[in-house]
């Protein structure tokens, strides 16, 4: 484990045993925790490094590695957005945070509906960033994409950052296919589940996003206590994921301070 104090971010990072990985996680900043779930084929510098150092400035960040991603290891046996939630639960427990903020990002944002439908008690608020929660919440063109997915294709940002934390290198292959194969098996949430989400939850997606306005606004509908942005951009370009990082992205065009908005509202 690491530990780094300086005036401006406390930061520790460190791995825990959780059903059957061993599950890496950093921790910035001081206040009310706030958990960061990365995107597919994603790790946690990939998603957020342009956006944790901006809420550490007024919370405890803490952001996880799901299995196969970044400097968590495989366990042998597909991933899923419920079996990531469970082990998002089992690592928060580990820690002994009892209940906290969420804000998932793309898969990411799957997994934390699923840790909302099945762990209510340890959701506050969450933030569901470019979240899929209906296989038609997408163009039809990126199911084809899936089902043919090969790791040439997947961006090269993606796979330079990988190659560069992960303890073994060989394992990008594995989380390619592993995240592939997660979004080929999706059958979607139902409805029911996502009408009992009684969580206060924030939804943003791009105007130019891979999910649809339709579905975010069709998610809004149906998630009770909820509030719907639609941001002027592409797919992650409001956090700065390094995917869509221009060289004259700025940092007031994240949405940083509207996501502290809504966590720091009462409801």
């Amino acid at each position: 484990m690491e530990i780094i104090t300086s005036d401006i971010l406390a930061f520790k990072s460190g791995y825990s045993e959780v059903n059957g990985l061993n599950m890496y996680y950093e921790m910035y900043g001081h206040g009310k925790p706030l958990v960061l779930i990365h995107g597919g084929g994603s790790t946690i510098q990939t998603t957020f490094e342009k956006v944790i150092p901006l809420f550490a400035k007024n919370r405890k960040v803490i952001a996880i590695e799901l299995q196969a991603h970044g400097r968590t290891n495989d366990r042998n046996a597909d991933s899923s957005f419920e079996q990531d939630a469970d082990d998002v639960a089992t690592l928060l427990k580990n820690l002994e945070i009892d209940k906290v903020d969420f804000f998932g990002f793309s898969n990411g944002g799957t997994t934390t509906l699923q840790i909302a439908i099945r762990y209510p008690q340890i959701v506050n608020k969450m933030v569901l960033g470019s979240a899929l929660a209906k296989r038609n919440g997408v163009p039809d063109w990126f199911w084809g994409i899936m089902e043919e997915a090969k790791l040439e294709n997947m961006p090269e940002q993606l796979k330079t950052a990988y190659k560069q934390v992960a303890p073994n290198p060989n394992g990008l292959q594995t989380m390619h296919d592993r995240d592939a194969k997660r979004m080929v098996n999706f059958k979607g949430i139902s409805d029911d589940l996502l009408t009992s989400i009684k969580a206060p939850t924030l939804i943003i997606i791009g105007d130019k996003d891979i999910i649809t306005p339709e579905h975010a606004l069709e998610l809004h509908r149906q998630i009770p206590n909820s509030e719907l942005a639609i941001i002027p951009g592409g797919h992650g370009d409001y956090i700065g994921e390094i995917t869509t990082l221009k060289p004259d992205t700025k940092e007031s065009e994240f949405v940083v301070p509207m996501i502290e908005k809504f966590l720091n509202t009462e409801k």
